[in-house]
């Protein structure tokens, strides 16, 4: 399954019309793996976060904001503060578990009135984040399935039966899952 969403995110950020792209991921080593997976893929990118030293940081948002990478993989604790102007796109590797957060990550694009897309991937595990923030922000976010990333799409008893048969305190097996994430795009047009 971490195969397939990294190998969705290289498929996506392989579009050259993605000037630039802040990808948010929850945990530093996950930042660590995105940035590392994605440079080895030809797409210009670093991590930032919290056991970078500052000069680190500081490197790697300046090579953003000139233009000289074209993706930022952050976590939020990182990403506070950073202010880029015309960032285009916005990826959620991982949703958040605080829907409020959410909503501060995709309002990092379209500022000033200029358009901007959010783009979020969506696993079994994060079902519940996802409806959390769906009712935060009172809309559904639309699920995109025109991408060769094809999976099975699942319900909530389907999710429910298998959290009960494989006791609640498990996750499901990955067998089982087959790689269930979603994906989806929300394009929104920020007037603040």
């Amino acid at each position: 399954r971490k195969k397939q969403k990294r190998a969705l995110l290289k498929h996506l950020l392989k579009d050259k019309s993605i000037e630039s792209a802040l990808v948010f991921s929850t945990t530093k080593r996950g930042a660590n793996m995105i940035a590392k997976d994605l440079v080895e893929a030809g797409i210009e990118a670093e991590a930032i976060h919290g056991n970078k030293s500052q000069n680190a940081r500081q490197r790697a948002l300046n090579n953003f904001k000139e233009g000289k990478i074209r993706v930022l993989v952050a976590t939020d604790i990182a990403a506070r503060g950073i202010d880029v102007n015309e960032l285009s796109h916005v990826f959620n590797y991982n949703l958040p578990d605080v829907p409020e957060t959410y909503v501060h990550r995709i309002g990092r694009t379209g500022r000033a009135g200029a358009k901007g897309v959010a783009i979020s991937f969506c696993d079994i595990e994060e079902t519940k984040s996802l409806k959390a923030i769906e009712k935060l922000i009172n809309k559904e976010i639309p699920v995109v399935e025109d991408h060769p990333y094809k999976i099975r799409h699942i319900n909530e008893d389907e999710v429910r039966k298998e959290n009960t048969k494989n006791n609640s305190n498990k996750k499901p097996s990955s067998k089982r899952q087959g790689g269930n994430w979603r994906y989806s795009n929300n394009r929104r047009k920020n007037n603040s």
